[in-house]
């Protein structure tokens, strides 16, 4: 991937919202606790759809250890929010995210890759049929949909448009719209948008449905790449060592478990963990499964997960050179497949 501009700071800002805020969310207020041995590992999810935590426990990779859902998740940018105050156990966000997390002195630190884009599993920003828009200077006045700020889907928007020549000015007169993402193809054919953002399962759907058209995808920008990781507390891991190793470890396998099942048997076994945990969710989105787009084995993480957005803060002078080490900002100890790369 290229060194990205300047302009996604402000993209990723709301990852880490004001340091009056972030302060109150330390992991110093987490309450601690005696034990060594953790049984429940608390989670954020998007519903109708299943995460690969949830597909490890089903499965029986996670061992003694059950997830205890606290609720939906908007996005990455809350997930981490949610985790650096103790109220969650491990979260999912874009790399650029946990970057500026991290730049920002909160001891978090990515664990296994989550998510990632390819010529499956990707995102794309679309538009309806006979949409006017088709050109990036078409988006100026528009309302694009994105499931966060400050996340995977707002950073791509912009880079996009800078790429193609609008002014930081023009791109702030795009208007960014926060909506779940299971509801933005049905607000684009309302006309509640003009552009929306679809990825994997959501973008199968809409194209099956018909009446829409592609105006460019992430990976014509960067090519295929891991955008995402979980992430824990450095705090949780020290004191739950075996906790954190059986949740890396179930996750890798759920990976390669996904990367070796035929689809029906996938979108089978997803139907009934649904079913099971009785959340009143459709089923619907299921059957469009694509992958998590994640091709490195296990989902071991690597350099160039996380250095473009270092670079970035470089170059912006946000961080001093050599002051984050990327090979230092994540973590790759718990996955039984990190062996393998070396």
């Amino acid at each position: 991937m290229k060194i990205l501009p300047k302009f996604w700071q402000k993209a990723l800002l709301a990852a880490v919202l004001t340091s009056s805020v972030v302060a109150g969310c330390t992991t110093q207020q987490v309450d601690k606790t005696t034990s060594k041995d953790v049984t429940h590992l608390r989670y954020q999810s998007y519903p109708g759809l299943v995460s690969l935590p949830e597909l490890a426990q089903d499965l029986g990779y996670l061992g003694k250890i059950k997830l205890d859902y606290v609720g939906t998740v908007q996005g990455g940018p809350q997930d981490l929010l949610t985790l650096v105050s103790g109220d969650v156990d491990f979260a999912s966000a874009f790399n650029g995210a946990v970057v500026k997390v991290i730049a920002a002195g909160l001891d978090v630190v990515p664990v296994i890759a989550s998510y990632g884009s390819d010529e499956d599993m990707n995102v794309g920003f679309y538009v309806l049929e006979n949409s006017p828009i088709r050109s990036p200077r078409d988006f100026i006045g528009k309302k694009v949909a994105v499931n966060a700020f400050g996340a995977h889907y707002e950073f791509v928007i912009k880079d996009y448009l800078l790429r193609h020549g609008l002014t930081e000015k023009e791109i702030r007169d795009v208007e960014l719209i926060v909506l779940p993402p299971v509801s933005t193809e049905q607000s684009l054919r309302n006309g509640q948008i003009d552009i929306a953002v679809f990825s994997g399962i959501l973008e199968k759907r809409a194209l099956k449905s018909g009446g829409v058209r592609p105006i460019f995808k992430d990976i014509e920008l960067y090519g295929p790449f891991t955008a995402g990781s979980y992430a824990m507390r450095k705090d949780f891991i020290a004191e739950h060592r075996d906790a954190a190793k059986t949740f890396v470890s179930g996750v890798a396998r759920a990976q390669e478990w996904l990367h070796n099942t035929p689809k029906e048997q996938i979108v089978a076994r997803m139907e009934s963990i649904i079913d099971k945990r009785q959340r009143n969710e459709t089923k619907v989105l299921i059957p469009y499964y694509t992958g998590t787009g994640v091709k490195d084995v296990g989902g071991v993480q690597k350099n160039q997960d996380f250095e473009p957005w270092v670079n970035a803060l470089v170059q912006e002078q946000k961080l001093k050179p050599n002051q984050l080490n990327v090979s230092t900002l994540y973590s790759n100890e718990f996955n039984p497949y990190a062996a393998q790369k070396n």
